[in-house]
């Protein structure tokens, strides 16, 4: 089985900060005979790592001192949907909250820890386009189905 997956929970240095969202159970996946392909729309979308931090808002993502970058954004989503059409991808663990992976709860745009019902902008549009996205507390329940998408 084929999963694209947050590249920073798999360790690699693309997170906003410049670091990264090491997951040992992502990284147990590895052994479940799970495919994984990393991928960090941020970075696909043009975004520079570290970057200034973004949330997303009614009308697209903002990065904490106002700049638009809903178009990065969306260029990263395009990114992520092409990989995953390429790949055969049915399923996608991504960052939890993050304004371009999370799924079902999202920072609110007001940059004060605030969390609403949400996708980012990356997991709306593999949903919208049949692809199963679970945030990264989901993974241990793949593992204990034994690779297994739930």
């Amino acid at each position: 089985m084929n999963v694209l997956i947050s590249a920073c929970l798999l360790g690699l240095n693309c997170k906003y900060s410049g670091g990264n969202n090491e997951n040992t159970d992502a990284l147990r996946l590895l052994h479940a005979g799970i495919t994984l392909i990393p991928i960090c729309p941020e970075v696909y979308g043009g975004l520079p790592t570290p970057r200034e931090p973004s949330e997303r808002c009614a009308y697209g993502v903002i990065s904490k001192s106002g700049k638009d970058v809903t178009a990065q954004y969306r260029r990263g989503a395009e990114a992520a949907l092409l990989l995953a059409k390429r790949y055969d991808v049915k399923f996608a663990i991504f960052k939890e909250r993050s304004p371009s992976c999370g799924c079902g709860e999202i920072y609110d745009g007001s940059f004060t820890g605030t969390l609403i019902p949400g996708d980012g902008v990356t997991a709306e549009l593999l949903k919208e386009n049949g692809i199963s996205v679970i945030g990264e507390s989901q993974i241990r329940s793949i593992l204990n189905s034994g690779g297994q998408e739930q």
